[in-house]
């Protein structure tokens, strides 16, 4: 089986892009963190970590796709110096290559019509697995990790309710006036437009998402109008839907889906002013058994924590920092 990574990937710190970011930002938006805040496109070099995890503990892999919008990380010198014997093939693919066709929605800066679109990169595998940039693996990883032996996807993610979680979104407070775009909102969202009516939804998390081709280009050309829906707003909107989130309601009713938890292989971390917060963090991190691992908005993190866990990163990956 041929399997196939696929990583949306943004410098936050590009002026080109901020500048074009800028032109489409209406009222308030570029000080909405769940919107266009500054944190949703901040970058620290991530994609670093991120290839080279791949690289490191999932070799198998066929070829890394990096989606952009005319931008480029600059891999190619780190991976050569680095990997001397030979790495994963990349490319980068331009956001105008996935949205030909429906070049009037862009540009987009909104991750939710990124992803509905991946599926459409050219030549892509059947298989293949979808990250943000700010994951990586920290241990090694098999092809069965993702996809079982009789075909099935794997997706890391816990069962709950949707009743009571639609309840509590309803109750959850306005900020500025405005109801926030919530990643389970748009899980949700996904429930309905997948039209499969269960009881319960999918909370995934940051992990790999394992993907077919083929289901999405079989549910877009029957539901065309989902394209437009997820894709016509340039950033987060409430009425969107988590693109994958369908996909893996579509294969659990055709029973084409393995549902795991994501407690015992997932770490994540986030920025927290509390004392010792990171050291204690990392240390959970190391008597784990942990596979994936996300260190979100870690540019909101303070010099020295950032240090601390950037040592940790090349040290597990066994390399200098670029």
């Amino acid at each position: 089986m041929e399997i196939d990574a696929v990583i949306t990937y943004v410098d936050g710190n590009d002026p080109v892009l901020n500048e074009k970011r800028s032109r489409y930002l209406k009222g308030g938006q570029g000080t909405q963190s769940d919107v266009a805040g500054s944190t949703r496109f901040a970058d620290v070099g991530e994609i670093f970590w991120c290839v080279a995890s791949l690289n490191k503990f999932a070799p198998w892999i066929r070829k890394i796709h990096i989606v952009t919008d005319g931008q480029d990380p600059g891999l190619e010198n780190f991976m050569k110096e680095h990997f001397p014997s030979g790495h994963i093939p990349m490319e980068i693919v331009d956001h105008k290559v996935i949205f030909r066709g429906y070049e009037e929605y862009l540009p987009t800066f909104n991750s939710n019509s990124i992803e509905t679109m991946t599926w459409r990169i050219p030549g892509l595998s059947e298989h293949f697995i979808e990250m943000n940039d700010d994951f990586m693996l920290c241990a090694p990883l098999s092809p069965q990790d993702l996809f079982t032996p009789d075909g099935k996807q794997t997706c890391y993610a816990k069962v709950v309710p949707i009743l009571s979680s639609k309840i509590l979104t309803f109750l959850k407070p306005k900020r500025k006036g405005r109801k926030p775009v919530t990643f389970k909102r748009l899980l949700l969202n996904a429930v309905k437009v997948s039209r499969t009516h269960p009881f319960w939804f999918l909370r995934i998390n940051h992990t790999p998402r394992p993907l077919l081709v083929s289901c999405y280009e079989k549910f877009y050309a029957e539901h065309p109008e989902a394209i437009i829906l997820n894709i016509k707003d340039r950033f987060r909107d409430l009425c969107q839907y988590v693109p994958k989130e369908v996909q893996f309601h579509l294969q659990y009713k055709r029973n084409k889906l393995n549902v795991r938890p994501y407690k015992d292989v997932l770490f994540y971390m986030e920025p927290k002013r509390k004392k010792d917060y990171v050291k204690r963090k990392l240390r959970k991190l190391e008597e784990g058994n942990y596979r994936f691992c996300c260190f979100n908005s870690i540019d909101q993190a303070s010099a020295e924590d950032r240090a601390i866990v950037e040592a940790w990163i090349w040290q597990r990956l066994g390399l200098e920092k670029p």
